[in-house]
């Protein structure tokens, strides 16, 4: 992903670190030319799995601050399979878009349906009411990374910024 991202021009927002498959993807982007850009917490910086090799990083005061940033920098997500902090920053990206905050798209990478069950978890809170109806229209499914940049480039464009006042 790192590579496509970087052969296509495509800026790199991401959390920060140098460890994980984060990790992995900045550098690959980093190695095909690509401007990569961390949003770190001073905590986790701190502990040495800040990515101090990327374009632009980020030290912020704390996890908030960090989803607001990336929020603010990027103008679509792309979510790949991933653990427990990917799961908070999906759910809440969805849901700022859901409350109308932001527009931007949102893509999930069900890679070997990896999101299934997250994507019946949301059916399933749609089912049961506390889900207003059409969750799922807030968001673009894609089988493989490949699908993410042309799915992207078909998407409209934000038309909510934070000049509109909803951020």
């Amino acid at each position: 992903m790192g590579r496509l991202l970087a052969e296509a021009g495509v800026r790199l927002v991401f959390g920060g670190g140098r460890i994980g498959l984060m990790g992995l993807m900045a550098d690959s982007a980093l190695e095909a030319g690509g401007e990569v850009i961390g949003v770190i917490p001073r905590h986790l910086h701190d502990i040495e799995v800040g990515h101090d090799g990327v374009t632009e990083l980020h030290i912020v005061d704390n996890m908030h601050v960090r989803k607001e940033l990336m929020f603010k920098l990027s103008d679509a997500f792309a979510v790949l399979p991933g653990g427990l902090g990917t799961l908070d920053e999906t759910f809440e990206i969805i849901t700022w878009r859901q409350l109308q905050l932001h527009d931007k798209p949102i893509l999930i990478a069900n890679v070997g349906g990896f999101w299934t069950p997250f994507l019946t978890l949301i059916d399933h809170m749609e089912a049961k009411g506390f889900v207003r109806g059409g969750a799922q229209t807030h968001i673009q499914i894609v089988e493989t990374v490949a699908e993410i940049l042309p799915t992207l480039a078909k998407s409209p464009a934000p038309t909510i910024t934070p000049e509109t006042g909803r951020f």
